[in-house]
């Protein structure tokens, strides 16, 4: 959330116009608006040089072998699902309460998500429920059955794990890859929210078979549009670089195509801007984290109003959105209007994938069967959050959050 219209009577002229300034310009200096001119100058509009530089960059600061830019973090998931040998009727272990990515490129090759409820402090996978479904799915039979959706499964094998780094903190990944070991499953880890955060030490991204990150305009660094696999598998990265070209393998030519591939190239003018956004990262990573001490202060002071929990395994949280949790009698959408009416917008953070009018019809779903995964998408808010907002403007935002939930 980097534009926050301000139309709030509580705040005055100078505070809503240097808000909306600061946050219109969404941390984007002189520097990256060079960058992309340079490009746009030069003789090359896709697959050149600022490709190479934006993937080396990635790669040094997570320490892959391979980085693979992409159009987009669903493009990037997709790739990891192709070159996982994911097909039609597969089953892959996932998460409902997630951006609708991680479970749309998982249709897209007709395999079924099997979801597993998530832990209430974090919203990541919960453990006990994934390590009782990994084990029902490879006995098979009536143990299976209670983990499948109602409809449009005829339960095919498991083949992998797709857990998500939500809001930033990486899941319980040390216990995941050894359930995934234990049963010969892929692990493919969304680290689309997680840049730059660190789980026991470890770079979020490489704490599976692959990662990948995501650079919307909200996320820690932006390219617009656009995504990077990382990965340290030879032959899975030669392929996905072949399936984002068209499926064109080395050695092709223009018009030859070993695979079936995709056009999912990040063009040149986003990753220039990457690499201009790259060269400051830990720059931009301290400043969501000031950001984030800042409403975390505050938040302990607001009745009703509770934090998602980082953990100790978390030795570096890179935050991506700030979302609260609201107690349960309180009417969280009641409060989003309220905000949204005194010019703070917020927004319900995440709607339980499940739920989704088209899984439902696909799959069977309802509501109740992952009620911890509802009851959050029940009370959960994302408020502004920016690397470019000022204390100042955490204390507005949090000042009218704690009038309106006083009601």
């Amino acid at each position: 959330m980097t534009n926050i219209p301000m139309s709030s009577p509580d705040l005055n002229d100078q505070d809503r116009q240097g808000m909306q300034a600061a946050l219109s310009a969404a941390g984007l200096p002189d520097a990256e608006l060079r960058s992309v001119l340079k490009v746009l100058e030069g003789p090359s509009l896709s697959m050149g040089p600022q490709i190479e530089a934006f993937e080396k960059s990635i790669a040094e600061f997570s320490g892959a072998r391979h980085a693979i830019a992409v159009n987009s973090g669903t493009a990037g998931l997709h790739l990891c699902v192709r070159a996982a040998g994911i097909g039609p009727g597969d089953l892959v272990l996932t998460t409902p309460f997630s951006f609708v990515a991680s479970s749309n490129v998982l249709l897209f090759e007709n395999a079924v998500p099997v979801y597993v409820d998530v832990d209430p402090g974090t919203g990541n996978l919960g453990l006990a429920q994934l390590t009782r479904a990994a084990a029902d799915l490879m006995a098979g039979g009536e143990a299976a059955r209670r983990w499948l959706p109602r409809k449009g499964s005829a339960g095919g094998k498991l083949k992998a794990i797709l857990p998500v780094d939500v809001f930033g903190q990486p899941a319980k990944m040390d216990e995941i890859n050894a359930l995934a070991r234990q049963y010969g499953l892929k692990v493919i880890e969304d680290s689309c929210e997680a840049l730059g955060s660190e789980y026991k030490g470890r770079k979020a991204g490489m704490l599976g078979d692959c990662g990948v990150f995501a650079f919307y305009p909200n996320k820690q660094i932006t390219t617009g549009e656009g995504g990077v696999i990382v990965t340290d598998d030879d032959a899975a990265a030669g392929m996905m670089r072949a399936l984002r070209n068209q499926g064109r393998a080395p050695g092709d030519t223009w018009l030859q195509h070993t695979y079936l591939g995709y056009n999912y190239r990040l063009d040149e003018m986003s990753a220039a801007l990457g690499v201009t956004q790259m060269a400051r990262i830990e720059e931009l990573l301290r400043k969501r984290d000031q950001v984030a001490a800042w409403y975390d202060e505050r938040m302990d002071e607001i009745p009703g109003v509770e934090r998602y929990t980082v953990e100790a395994d978390t030795t570096r949280m890179s935050w991506f959105v700030y979302v609260v949790k609201f107690d349960a009698r309180i009417d969280r959408d009641a409060i989003a209007r309220k905000l949204v009416g005194l010019g703070i917008p917020a927004r319900p953070y995440f709607a339980p994938i499940h739920l989704q009018p088209f899984m439902v019809e696909r799959f069977g779903f309802q509501p109740g069967d992952f009620p911890v995964t509802e009851d959050l998408g029940r009370r959960s808010l994302a408020i502004p959050f920016s690397s470019v907002m000022s204390e100042a403007m955490v204390e507005q935002v949090c000042r009218i959050l704690r009038t309106v939930v006083a009601g």
